[in-house]
């Protein structure tokens, strides 16, 4: 059975948030990433049905590593819905367009799906 209400994902977006303030990230980076994290916070919900997905921020240089780990050992693939009109199965297509790279890596618990982004690109 399945929860109907997706676990809150406030607390990883006020981090996030914090730390690309604390290096001065322009707003528009920073409103990317946030948007990069809930997709794959949700798909973590949604797809690998877990309740507390687990977040990773690594700010190493100038390269921003957001990870979101669930116990799921299926990688995603972004897919493109049959119908323009469908009202899912853009969100992975979405964090490639936002972020310089994109990825997922199965681990013994599961996987961690990730993006990066570079504040000089």
């Amino acid at each position: 059975m399945r929860a109907l209400n997706p676990p809150d994902w406030s607390a990883a977006r006020s981090e996030l948030r914090a730390l690309l303030r604390t290096f001065s990230w322009c707003p528009e980076t920073i409103a990317d990433a946030e948007l990069a994290l809930h997709e794959l916070y949700f798909n973590a919900w949604r797809h690998a049905g877990c309740q507390a997905p687990r977040v990773i921020l690594v700010l190493q240089h100038h390269t921003l590593r957001v990870s979101v780990c669930d116990d799921s050992p299926t990688l995603p693939e972004p897919r493109t819905p049959a119908d323009p009109y469908e009202v899912s199965g853009r969100g992975l297509h979405l964090v490639r367009a936002l972020t310089h790279r994109f990825g997922a890596d199965a681990n013994k618990n599961g996987k961690a799906t990730w993006f990066e982004l570079d504040t000089t690109a």
